[in-house]
C-alpha cells in the first residue's frame, strides 16, 4: 500500500492549522518587536529564518511519521501529528527570561542570546525526558503543574495584553469581544477562524482611524511602504557564538529552562495519547527526541522559542486532515519567514488587534487549573499562584525603579538596604518579594504539591517535596535571586522543619477520613496537554 499525500480533507486541516501557525507567527513577530524592542534586521533576518526551518522540520517529519504509521498499518486515516512553537512558552522565555536580561543589560541582543541558551537547555531535557517522563507524571499533582503555570498566565501573559488593550479600547476591546465570543460563545463566523476575523476587524478600525486622523493603532503609510524592502530571500545562519554567549545568564535560566522542560514532555506524553486514543498509536520516544532535536537546530540557528506537539490531533484528523496538511503547512511557513512577508503583514496590522489573543490564552490557561482538578484542590492553586504574584510586583517595582534612573543591581549593599527601608515604611515588603519571588515557577509547584497532599491526606509525599524545596532553595532554585550555595538558608531550614512535621503527622497524627464525597470525585489523574 502506497499512503495518498494529499486528500481532500487536507485543504481543511491545512487552512485551520495553517491559520493556527499564521497567527502563532505574527505574535511571535510582535512579541520580539515591540516588548523586547529586538531591531528589525535581527527578527527578519536571523530569528524569523530560523524559525520557520524548525518550524518546516518538524511538520515534515510528523508528516513522514504518519505516511510510515499508514503505510505499516494499511490504515487510509492515519493524520500527522500537529506541532510548532510552544505558544505558553513562548510568553514565558519572553516574558521571564529575555525581557528581564534585555532590559537588567539594556541590550535586546543579550536576551535573544539568553533565550537561545534557554532552548538549548531545554532541548535536552525533552530528549532526555522520555526515560523519566513516566515517572514525573505520576508523582506530581496535576494542581501543581496547572497552578504554577497559571501563575504565569496571570502575571506575564495577561497583564501587559490587558493593559495594552484598554490603552487602546476601540481596537483592543473591540477584538477581544470578537474572540470571546467565538471561542467562549460558540459563535461562527461563515467558517473564517476567529482569529482572524478579530485582526480583520483591529485592522480595519486602525486604517480607518488613520485616514480620518485619529491614528488607532499606529498604521501608517509609510511604515507599510518601507516593510516591502523586508522582501527577499533570508536563509538561516548559524547561530552558535549567540547560544553559548548566553551561558552567562546561566543562573536565571535554569531556574524556568528544566521544569518548562519537564512540562513539554509531560505534555507532549499527554498529547501523543491523546493520539492514540483517536486511533494513530506514534512511539513517545520517537515524538520526544524529534521535539529535542528540531527545537536544538532551530536554536542553533537562531532561533529562541522551542517546538512542541500541539493538543488537537483528533480536532484535525476528524476535520479529514491525514498527511499532506502537516506538510503544506512547513512549505507555508518557509514562505512566510524565509521571503519577508511576516514584515509587511505586521505593517498591514496593528499590534493591538493580536494582544487579545495572548489575553484569550492567558485566560485559557489560568482557568485549565481550576477546570481540570478537584474542587478541593482549589486552595493548592492559589497558593501556587502566590509567589508569581511577588515575583510579577518586584518585576514592575525593578523597571518602575529603572525609570525614574534607579538600577537595584547597580545598588551598593548599603544603598538597597536604606532603600528597602524606605520601602517598608510605605507598606511596600520588597525584601520578602524578592525571597517569595525567586525561582516562582519552582517555588509555586513545591508549594502546590506540598498542600495538595495535605489536602489528600498524604502526609509524607508532603514532606517529600518539603524537602525538594529545602533542597532546591538551599542550591538557590527558588526562593533565591541566583544559583549557588545557601542563597537563602533560612528558608531552606524552614521546608526541613515543615518536613519533619509532616513526617511526624504521617506517623502520629489521628486525622478523621476523607468524606465519601471526596473520594470519589476525580481521582487518578494526571497532567493535561
Amino acid at each position: 500500500m502506497k499512503p495518498k499525500l494529499w486528500v481532500p480533507g487536507d485543504w481543511n486541516a491545512f487552512f485551520g492549522f495553517g491559520t493556527n501557525i499564521l497567527v502563532n507567527l505574527l505574535t511571535l513577530t510582535g512579541l520580539l518587536r515591540f516588548v523586547l524592542k529586538m531591531p528589525d534586521d535581527l527578527v527578519f533576518h536571523r530569528i524569523l529564518p530560523a524559525t520557520g526551518l524548525m518550524l518546516c522540520l518538524s511538520t515534515f517529519y510528523y508528516a513522514y511519521l504518519a505516511y510510515r504509521l499508514s503505510k505499516k498499518t494499511g490504515r487510509t486515516d492515519v493524520c500527522a501529528l500537529p506541532s510548532g512553537i510552544s505558544v505558553p512558552h513562548m510568553f514565558i522565555v519572553t516574558f521571564v527570561v529575555m525581557l528581564p536580561i534585555a532590559l537588567k543589560t539594556g541590550d535586546p541582543i543579550k536576551g535573544w542570546e539568553a533565550g537561545l541558551t534557554w532552548v538549548f537547555i531545554q532541548s535536552f531535557v525533552l530528549m532526555i525526558g522520555g526515560f523519566v517522563g513516566p515517572w514525573i507524571r505520576k508523582v506530581t499533582p496535576r494542581a501543581a503543574l496547572l497552578g504554577t503555570l497559571a501563575g504565569v498566565s496571570i502575571t506575564f501573559i495577561s497583564m501587559r495584553p490587558a493593559l495594552e488593550a484598554f490603552l487602546t479600547p476601540v481596537i483592543g476591546i473591540t477584538c477581544f469581544a470578537i474572540i470571546l465570543l467565538s471561542w467562549f460563545g460558540g459563535v461562527r463566523y461563515r467558517g473564517i477562524p476567529a482569529g482572524l476575523v478579530a485582526i480583520g476587524v483591529g485592522t480595519a478600525i486602525a486604517w480607518g482611524s488613520t485616514a480620518l486622523g485619529l491614528n488607532f493603532g499606529g498604521m501608517t503609510l509609510q511604515g507599510l511602504t518601507s516593510s516591502v524592502t523586508d522582501f527577499g530571500f533570508r536563509f538561516p545562519i548559524p547561530a552558535f557564538g549567540h547560544v553559548f554567549s548566553g551561558f552567562q545568564f546561566l543562573g536565571v535560566i535554569l531556574v524556568t529552562a528544566i521544569p518548562y522542560g519537564i512540562y513539554d514532555l509531560v505534555e507532549a506524553i499527554d498529547n501523543v495519547e491523546s493520539a492514540a486514543v483517536a486511533g494513530d498509536s506514534y512511539p513517545t520516544t520517537r515524538v520526544l527526541t524529534a521535539d529535542g532535536v528540531v527545537s536544538l537546530i532551530g536554536c542553533m540557528m537562531g532561533n529562541p522559542y522551542i517546538n512542541a506537539v500541539y493538543i488537537g490531533h483528533p480536532g484535525w484528523k476528524a476535520m479529514g486532515g491525514r498527511i499532506g496538511y502537516s506538510a503544506g503547512t512547513g512549505i507555508m511557513v518557509i514562505a512566510l519567514c524565509w521571503f519577508g512577508t511576516i514584515s509587511v503583514m505586521l505593517a498591514l496590522i496593528p499590534s493591538v488587534a493580536i494582544l487579545p489573543i495572548l489575553l484569550y490564552i492567558g485566560m485559557l490557561i489560568g482557568s485549565q487549573a481550576f477546570q481540570e482538578t478537584p474542587r478541593r484542590h482549589a486552595p493548592a492553586i492559589i497558593l501556587a499562584l502566590v509567589p508569581h504574584l511577588a515575583n510579577w510586583g518586584l518585576t514592575m517595582i525593578n523597571n518602575s525603579l529603572a525609570a525614574a534612573g534607579t538600577v537595584v543591581a547597580a545598588l551598593s549593599h548599603e544603598q538597597l538596604g536604606e532603600l528597602i527601608t524606605k520601602m517598608k515604611d510605605q507598606g511596600v515588603l520588597y525584601d520578602a518579594m524578592q525571597i517569595l519571588g525567586g525561582g516562582s515557577i519552582l517555588g509555586g509547584l513545591v508549594l502546590g504539591a506540598i498542600a495538595v497532599f495535605i489536602i489528600e491526606r498524604e502526609f509524607m509525599k508532603a514532606a517529600g517535596f518539603a524537602m525538594a524545596g529545602a533542597a532546591m532553595t538551599f542550591f538557590g532554585f527558588m526562593h533565591g535571586e541566583q544559583i549557588g550555595i545557601a542563597q537563602t538558608p533560612t528558608v531552606a531550614v524552614s521546608y526541613v522543619i515543615i518536613a519533619g512535621i509532616l513526617a511526624g503527622c504521617a506517623k502520629y497524627a489521628t486525622v478523621p477520613a476523607k468524606p465519601a464525597e471526596e473520594e470519589t470525585e476525580i481521582e487518578g489523574e494526571g497532567v493535561p496537554a
